[in-house]
């Protein structure tokens, strides 16, 4: 199928049009940072290994839809992390390779990449020797523990960082329940938020480098993220010395402020002060409940959260979510739906804020990938190209670095490039 990427002289200039970004990360804490750049308006060349690329190339099923419904070879995982770029294939375990990366990285503004500690240093691309060759350019590197430290050199994977850095202690049933006990997050949220404190790091070294043409090395890592995201969590901690525990879907200050099962499904009642909580009472059918000395303040509900919460989930379980929902939200009660997939990209507010954009791509018709969140009134988000096909665009970049068509077939014929 031809490429259906549009014209893409006619798209008015992104927030960061100008910008070339040479991504040598995989996965997801790398290629997520690297997207949320080229959404932003950012050229961003994709550096894959020759043969597989990407690791999330093969991470499926599910796999996209080609017209006739059989599966392609580009799996989702690898499609949600790397539109708006440009693929090319090199081998940079080859001397020819290695000088094709430096060649790119004079044309670049910013480098990405998520190799283990000091792997780059054997092929002559590592932070230092990259910018003496450019001294203005921003090298971000990504890993799961950092540059420094007794544990620089061990791989970094989200699931254990979840572990590692406490998520897990905070998230899940109290032990003493059932079901109890440690539980990841559903997302790979140490990724997701390292790709993201990696793009503010990026746009803060850019703005220092158009000040003072100065270029810097940051050092992102996945333990440091997960820490840091704690949040009032590590506060309340270092403020006590009390480590928090698991409150599963309760939470250990409010209450009512937990899922409660209705007739029909779940949903999330989160009464948030006393005047609250006398409303949804009245609601409830038990005005009785507001004055009650057990329930009267948040602190008494807390103090008697064993009585008052049965109570309100024998009530609750009544009627069908639904019922429960459209009172509390017109009473203006904190509340919500637990939605699945399908109740979530049906949902009109979701529709009305375009949280879904089809993408015509190579091998299908049927692309459709979860938009940026970002709402610029300027320079909004750009969806110019899908996700790229394994070194789809390497003789388009090659040429644009001034290769000649035989030289290009010369690094083709060595397997420098695939």
């Amino acid at each position: 199928m031809q490429d259906p990427t549009p014209t893409l002289a006619a798209l008015p200039p992104g927030a960061l049009s100008g910008v070339t970004v040479l991504d040598l990360s995989r996965v997801l804490a790398g290629p997520w940072c690297t997207q949320t750049l080229a959404d932003l308006g950012a050229n961003v060349i994709k550096v894959e290994r020759p043969d597989s690329g990407d690791d999330t190339r093969a991470w499926g099923p599910p796999y996209l839809k080609t017209p006739g419904g059989e599966d392609s070879s580009e799996a989702a995982y690898f499609l949600g992390a790397n539109r708006n770029k440009r693929s090319i294939t090199v081998d940079i375990a080859h001397p020819e390779g290695q000088a094709l990366i430096r060649r790119l990285v004079l044309q670049a503004d910013v480098l990405v990449e998520n190799f283990k500690v000091g792997d780059l240093a054997r092929y002559g691309l590592d932070a230092q020797a990259l910018l003496a060759l450019k001294p203005g350019l921003v090298v971000c590197s990504i890993t799961g523990f950092g540059q420094t430290g007794p544990y620089r050199d061990r791989a970094g994977y989200d699931y254990a960082i979840q572990g590692m850095g406490g998520l897990m202690s905070v998230t899940g049933e109290r032990d003493d329940l059932p079901g109890g006990g440690p539980q990841k997050v559903g997302v790979a949220v140490a990724d997701l938020f390292t790709g993201l404190y990696s793009t503010v790091a990026i746009l803060a070294a850019l703005r220092h480098r158009d000040l003072t043409g100065q270029g810097q090395v940051i050092d992102m890592a996945l333990l440091d993220t997960q820490v840091a995201m704690l949040a009032n969590l590590g506060s309340n901690y270092l403020c006590t010395g009390k480590a928090p525990g698991r409150m599963g879907n309760a939470h250990a200050n409010i209450v009512p402020y937990q899922v409660f099962e209705s007739s029909d499904g779940h949903l999330i009642l989160a009464v948030g002060n006393d005047k609250q909580f006398a409303k949804f009472c009245e609601i409830a059918g038990h005005p009785e409940w507001a004055t009650d000395p057990r329930f009267l303040r948040n602190a008494d509900r807390v103090h008697h959260r064993a009585e008052l919460v049965p109570l309100i989930a024998e009530v609750l379980r009544r009627q069908p979510r639904q019922h429960w929902l459209g009172q509390l939200e017109a009473a203006k009660v904190p509340c919500g739906a637990i939605n699945n997939l399908d109740e979530v990209f049906a949902d009109p507010q979701v529709q009305a804020r375009g949280m879904t954009v089809p993408m015509a791509h190579p091998l299908s018709d049927r692309l459709q990938v979860v938009a940026n969140p970002i709402k610029l009134s300027a320079t909004p988000v750009q969806y110019r190209r899908p996700p790229p096909l394994l070194g789809q665009h390497t003789e388009e970049l090659l040429s644009e670095a001034g290769l000649s068509p035989a030289e290009v077939q010369a690094l083709r014929d060595q397997g420098v490039i695939g």
